[in-house]
């Protein structure tokens, strides 16, 4: 009775601690998401609403946010 119980328990610890690693990772990415999602907010909250997209490229702030037919093209 014990050998059976000390051989199921071995033969399951394995799947157990893959599956709290794999808990612990989604858990940390999950937070992550959040907290990125969470800080853009403020940041874009923050931001005059006047103001420019922070996200605009080189391109688009060098144009004067001016946007030409050869611009449009890409998009």
């Amino acid at each position: 009775m014990v050998d059976t119980f000390v051989a199921v328990i071995s033969g399951l610890a394995p799947s157990i601690g893959v599956g709290v690693l794999f808990w612990f990772a989604m858990r940390k990415i999950l937070r992550a998401d959040r907290d990125e999602r969470l800080a853009l907010e403020r940041m874009d909250a923050g931001a005059p609403s006047g103001a420019p997209d922070s996200t605009a490229g080189v391109a688009d702030s060098a144009s004067g946010g001016v946007v030409s037919s050869e611009n449009s093209r890409g998009a």
